[in-house]
């Protein structure tokens, strides 16, 4: 793990889902509302599986799908709101903004980006 100010970054191989779901579970204990966690990674390697797993450890039951179409999926948790983002078939940084990207900047929200590098 890398800190650098705020931000930590951390270069996870994670084997097969289970250690995924594992990692994601590990993940949930340490978030707290105002974080922003970047996920990168090939298409498939896993980064919708992470969060289910963060989301099945905070007592979500419902279920967890990617949010490659619609470019943001939120969930109500007692704790706080969390919001998973794929932004892999954005085109224009303005739609990060019609994603929901306001309600989550309150600093109220957890969230979690995929393919962050597509917001400008």
């Amino acid at each position: 793990m890398h800190k650098d100010d705020d931000t930590a970054r951390c270069t996870c191989h994670l084997t097969d889902e289970a250690a995924t779901l594992a990692f994601g579970a590990q993940l949930a204990a340490a978030l707290r509302p105002g974080m922003t966690v970047y996920l990168e990674g090939d298409l498939g390697a896993g980064k919708t599986t992470l969060v289910r797993g963060a989301l099945r450890a905070l007592g979500y039951g419902g279920r967890v799908k990617s949010p490659t179409y619609t470019l943001a999926e939120n969930y109500s948790l007692p704790a706080f709101e969390l919001y998973h983002y794929d932004l892999y078939r954005m085109h224009d940084p303005r739609e990060w903004l019609d994603a929901g990207f306001r309600d989550a900047g309150d600093g109220r929200a957890v969230s979690f980006i995929e393919w962050p590098e597509k917001a400008a």
